[in-house]
């Protein structure tokens, strides 16, 4: 599978072992020896979030910070991030405990998020920004295409949905907060009338915005 992925991210890696652990899922780190992705998802997420700041400054170069800070925001999110991993077929390359497989956890949002940020880390330790570049640029191409004009994020556009339609404001609730003080994870609700939107994430604001864009889902025809 290593050589497959590795035509996929368009990069032999020089350290193999990296690729291995930005695969490794927590679940099964004590096998390993003891490390996951952890450490090259922390990594990825500020490499992604320089990359596409770069491109988003280079193909939009009349607009504003705002504008381009929403753009960045979306592209970014966990959403996006499942979907790019779907699509290039990571899925099938997250090693997960045997037990955590059979619930399907290789197929949660933040999994596939997490092991797609821990790629490009590695990417990015092994031969610098380049190889990382190339890759996020390949692998974003439709959903950077797809933003004809700087979106909204999901919590305004829900509130503004409502409003137009007369409705009274979602209601966020906290579901449940698991996981280290280091790397929590927060699972959101939000209601409308008799539908709920779920949304999981590290941080409760992103949590938040999941959970809006599920709903969002949910109430637009």
């Amino acid at each position: 599978m290593s050589g497959s992925l590795e035509a996929i991210l368009g990069h032999v890696f020089q350290r193999p072992e990296l690729l291995r652990e930005a695969l490794t899922h927590r679940s099964i780190s004590g096998r390993r020896g003891g490390f996951s992705n952890e450490r090259l998802e922390f990594l990825g997420d500020r490499v992604l979030g320089l990359l596409v700041a770069e491109w988003l400054a280079e193909r939009f170069p009349t607009e504003q910070e705002g504008e381009l800070g929403r753009r960045l925001a979306y592209l970014v999110s966990q959403p996006v991030l499942a979907e790019v991993a779907e699509a290039i077929g990571l899925v099938a390359a997250i090693s997960v405990a045997p037990g955590e497989a059979r619930v399907g956890v290789k197929k949660r949002a933040t999994v596939m998020a997490d092991a797609l940020e821990a790629v490009i880390g590695a990417l990015f330790i092994d031969d610098g920004l380049p190889p990382a570049r190339n890759f996020v640029r390949n692998a974003w191409k439709a959903p950077m295409q797809a933003l004809a004009s700087p979106p909204k994020d999901a919590k305004t556009a829900l509130q503004e949905l409502l409003q137009a339609k007369g409705k009274d404001l979602p209601d966020y609730r906290i579901v449940s907060r698991d996981g280290p003080p280091h790397q929590p994870v927060f699972v959101i609700a939000v209601s409308a009338g008799p539908l709920t939107g779920t949304g999981q994430a590290g941080s409760k604001r992103e949590a938040e915005q999941v959970a809006a864009g599920d709903l969002l889902r949910q109430l637009k025809p």
